[in-house]
């Protein structure tokens, strides 16, 4: 998650991406660092069968040097484009739901 491109980085691991990318746009935790940082873009992402390789591949990530992320990000999502822009994301669903 990014505030804009080339901004801040926010990594983080979730088994449900649709209701965690809501929460970050919806700043659902107003104190989390996402909140604060206005990173609301998803703008990369990976799919893992087993929860336990998804950890440690965060742990991984999380020590990069900042050019390296940059470099995977514009890799996959060189305009740094919102990903989830096109997903139905029910907003209003959610906040019912919170």
């Amino acid at each position: 998650m990014t505030n804009k491109p080339n901004g801040v980085i926010y990594i983080g691991m979730a088994d449900n991406i649709d209701e965690r990318v809501k929460e970050h746009k919806l700043k659902v935790y107003p104190k989390s660092f996402t909140a604060r940082y206005n990173c609301d873009k998803l703008v990369y992402f990976e799919e893992f069968e087993n929860g336990e390789e998804a950890t440690i591949r965060e742990r991984r990530f999380k020590k990069w040097k900042r050019d390296w992320k940059i470099f995977l990000i514009e890799n996959m999502n060189p305009n740094w484009s919102d990903l989830s822009l096109n997903w139905n994301l029910d907003e209003k669903r959610f906040r019912s739901n919170n």
